[in-house]
């Protein structure tokens, strides 16, 4: 830990800076113009390195690599606008996490794409002529084309500025970011307005990507790696703001820097290891941001309406109709071994959809009800399973008291972690659960000693009882139903009329003397057994846990099933989960692109199915109910 090693390590900072800027600059903007969480933002990013990479070995001869790189970046920002042309505007009338849904199969359909036409080698681009070498800093060598960057970034920073400062185009940006309402009321025509700030979002990230060609291979991981430090970035620095996004750029780039720099420090007689500390260094940075100043380091704060509206058509006890469909539904899941003994694996297929179906429903239950909306759920999913594991092969626990324990562990962690979310609301609740759920996924992922690490842990196996996969599954059926049923019943308590109440209104239910914050924290905590017992019913079916079940990417998961199905109903997380997981089964056992027809098949029933599956058939009978009646009230009067 010399001098000059601590400088070399803050120009890096500097360096690695200026991409997240670019990258996290276009999220900020699409996101405070269209409101959209743009999942796909990432995919941007990766095809900018890899269309820069076949660009610049045909331009090489002839424009050069400069020119190579800023045809890159353009022909991925076009290709963004085609995207919100011909995508996202016939959706901007569903709700905005439905929009977050299309997005997400859109980086599906993307990140295929790639691996069709680049194949899954790695891709290592030229130098870049004239920044080829190296300058000596202290007595250590520091690339040239580094120190490109670091000046690039302000350069970005100030042409930004000037465009939306000094320009019609850029008032018209920042008003829409104020108060899109108003905009359109002044005749101005959002649609051109949000494709514009699409395109421009997404050559912003591209060019972020294609400037790491010379730093860096292009590869498929590129996309879920650079999306989270964007988020991250944005939300830090503030909704909206670009000054914003390149100062919390410069913050969590120098601290990742700074933690190379110490690498493993004696502190009272423990060893430290700070560079592990970049796995999740952004995300307590995000946490501890959101906590002290919610609405980030240059943003604003969200002035509190005083009515969230109409709110949704309120919760309405089953029909009888409806208990007897459910009824005959569970009877046939009962009868299914019966008929697939040759078959085994349906029986393990149809294990999977349980656990799907409960964690879905126990995510919905604090989205769709609470209001709450979560990018964090599977922390609960897999604390619920390592805790199952743990306690199977440290303590000896037999496996019905580990099914009990297990998710009240999950609900211990839920307590916690809902104690600092339920402060927030919207984009910043969600981004606070995501940042627990990293931290969380990184100390699974690097306590070796405790959680098996990366490894994750192995023979987590049933009780004899229940070692046949036939039984396993009859326990599955019985804990999933059971933990549905107890969701539903909160739901229509007095505790649930309370929590619907906050979702709809916050000020009115603080005045009549209901404690919103309280109410949702509690919200937390049941969804988080719900979600632990299901992590613990995984752990056993498969008889192994990895850090990979609390990873964004299962939270993306357990968004997707509620999303797909419909937070309208209490039936779409049901719907969502089995559709999902047996698209998802069935896709990526018959082809090798199966995140792309996947992805298609998502944006399919997104286009068919506005309010998700569920609550679109619900919207289509209750149309088609109220014309019978009309025509029978038509029948009566006629003399």
């Amino acid at each position: 830990m010399d001098l000059s090693g601590f400088i070399v390590q803050l120009l890096n900072g500097l360096a690695g800076a200026s991409s997240l800027f670019l990258v996290a600059a276009g999220l900020s903007l699409i996101f405070g113009v269209t409101r959209i969480v743009n999942f796909a933002h990432g995919s941007f990013y990766m095809v900018g390195i890899y269309v820069a990479y076949s660009l610049v070995l045909v331009l090489e001869n002839s424009l050069g690599f400069w020119p190579a790189i800023v045809l890159a970046a353009v022909a991925v920002g076009i290709l963004g606008a085609l995207i919100e042309i011909f995508l996202l505007r016939r959706i901007y009338h569903a709700p905005e996490l439905f929009q977050l849904l299309a997005t997400f199969a859109v980086a599906l359909v993307l990140r295929d794409a790639v691996l069709w036409y680049w194949g899954p080698e790695e891709l290592l681009g030229p130098r870049a002529p004239g920044l080829e070498g190296a300058i000596e800093i202290l007595g250590r060598q520091f690339p040239t084309y580094d120190i490109f960057l670091i000046i690039i970034g302000p350069i970005v920073l100030a042409l930004l500025w000037l465009l939306l400062t000094r320009t019609h185009w850029g008032t018209l940006v920042r008003a829409a970011t104020q108060d899109r309402g108003m905009v359109s009321a002044l005749g101005i025509n959002q649609a051109w307005l949000f494709t514009a700030v699409f395109a421009l979002g997404a050559f912003l990230a591209a060019l972020g990507g294609a400037l790491q060609l010379p730093r860096e291979p292009a590869n498929l991981e590129m996309d879920i790696h650079i999306i989270g430090a964007a988020f991250v970035i944005v939300v830090v620095g503030g909704m909206g703001s670009i000054t914003g996004a390149y100062v919390a750029a410069l913050l969590i780039a120098e601290l990742k820097a700074v933690c190379v720099w110490l690498g493993v420090v004696d502190i009272f007689g423990f060893d430290i290891s700070f560079t592990k500390l970049t796995l999740v260094v952004e995300f307590l940075v995000m946490a501890v941001v959101l906590i002290v100043r919610p609405w980030g380091l240059f943003g604003r704060p969200q002035a509190p309406g005083h009515s969230a509206g109409d709110g949704e058509e309120p919760l309405r006890p089953s029909s009888k109709l409806f208990k007897l469909g459910a009824a005959a539904l569970v009877l046939a899941l009962i009868a299914v071994p019966s008929f697939t003994v040759q078959a085994p694996y349906v029986t393990v297929l149809l294990i999977d959809l349980l656990v799907a179906v409960l964690f879905a429903v126990s995510l919905h239950f604090i989205m769709g009800p609470g209001g709450m909306h979560s990018f964090g759920h599977a922390a609960y999913f897999g604390l619920g399973a390592y805790a199952a594991a743990l306690l199977v092969k440290t303590m000896g626990m037999p496996m019905e008291l580990t099914l009990i324990a297990a998710p009240l562990i999950a609900g211990v962690g839920a307590l916690v972690y809902g104690w600092f979310c339920v402060r927030l609301s919207g984009v910043y609740l969600a981004m606070l659960t995501l940042a627990v759920a990293q931290i969380t996924w990184a100390i699974v992922y690097q306590w070796d000693d405790f959680t098996g690490g990366s490894n994750g842990l192995t023979g987590v196996w049933p009780s004899a009882w229940l070692s046949d996969k036939t039984s396993y599954y009859y326990l599955t059926l019985a804990l999933v139903v059971g933990g549905a049923l107890w969701l539903r019943r909160m739901l229509f308590s007095p505790f649930g009329y309370a929590m619907r109440a906050g979702r709809d209104s916050f000020l009115r239910a603080d005045a009549i003397g209901i404690n919103v914050k309280r109410i949702h924290w509690f919200g937390f905590v049941v969804a988080g057994i719900a979600a632990g017992l299901a992590g613990a019913l995984f752990a056993f079916s498969k008889g192994s846990i990895a850090p990979e079940t609390l990873h964004v990417n299962k939270s993306i998961d357990g968004l997707v099933m509620v999303l797909l199905g419909g937070m309208q109903t209490l039936v779409g997380p049901i719907v969502g989960a089995v559709s999902f997981t047996w698209l998802h089964d069935t896709v990526a056992r018959n082809t090798d692109y199966w995140r792309a027809m996947l992805g298609g098949i998502i944006l399919l029933l997104v286009l068919l199915f506005p309010q998700g599956i569920a609550g679109s058939l619900k919207l289509l009978f209750s149309a088609m109910g109220d014309k019978f009646k009309g025509r029978s009230s038509m029948k009566e009067v006629q003399p």
